[in-house]
């Protein structure tokens, strides 16, 4: 299916502009639910472009796609943060954004790598997401000193929930992934990708199993 992109600029709550992109189905777009990407750590040099693959192969399965840079990633302004507290502002502007000017009342919020700390945040702050997908969680003891007081507003939330992870990923080990998830609230389910690493996973050649998981935990719900 053909698909078209947009590109648009959205104002954080603090100044800061976000350079956010719109991937939509030529035709037939599905229902008014709308996914929301959130890129992997600004500071190591994450950016929206990483989940380009991922918003492309959503607007071909009819879906509409968001993404967009996190403040001092890309073309966007400001600067980011090392814990990424900052930034969770950026996903709630860009989630308001999209509920006022894409008619969604439904929004899917996936983040990847420190994205999904960052977005896991937002969740609860979000009254139009209904479900919550995370793409290699870092829930590891290193990873914890920056992302650690982010866990909290995920596992508290009780909005549906996937975590999928490589059972190679180098910041959080597949027991410490359900020794996390053990005290969770709600709906948490896993999904295991053997043998894949962290930045393994992120690479385009997932792009279309991330696509299914992602699409398979929208029909869920």
């Amino acid at each position: 299916m053909a698909t078209t992109c947009e590109t648009f600029t959205v104002d954080s709550n603090d100044g800061v502009k976000l350079q956010t992109r719109v991937f939509k189905p030529r035709e037939g777009e599905m229902e008014n639910l709308v996914i929301v990407l959130v890129h992997p750590y600004s500071v190591l040099g994450g950016c929206q472009g990483l989940l380009r693959g991922i918003a492309i192969g959503l607007a071909e399965r009819a879906y509409r796609a968001v993404t967009f840079d996190m403040r001092g990633a890309g073309r966007s302004t400001g600067r980011p943060s090392l814990t990424g507290f900052s930034e969770i502002q950026d996903v709630i502007a860009v989630c308001k954004w999209v509920s006022q000017n894409l008619s969604a009342d439904r929004i899917l919020l996936v983040g990847s790598s420190a994205g999904a700390p960052i977005s896991g945040s937002a969740v609860d702050q979000i009254e139009q997401v209904v479900g919550y997908v995370s793409l290699g969680y870092p829930f590891g003891l290193t990873a914890s000193i920056l992302f650690g007081r982010h866990h909290k507003a995920i596992l508290k939330s009780p909005k549906p929930k996937l975590f999928v992870m490589g059972t190679k990923d180098g910041f959080t080990s597949v027991k410490q992934l359900e020794n996390k998830l053990k005290s969770a609230t709600g709906r948490a389910e896993t999904h295991l990708i053997e043998g894949a690493g962290h930045f393994q996973m992120e690479g385009p050649s997932y792009d279309a199993n991330m696509v299914g998981l992602i699409t398979g935990f929208i029909s869920s719900l």
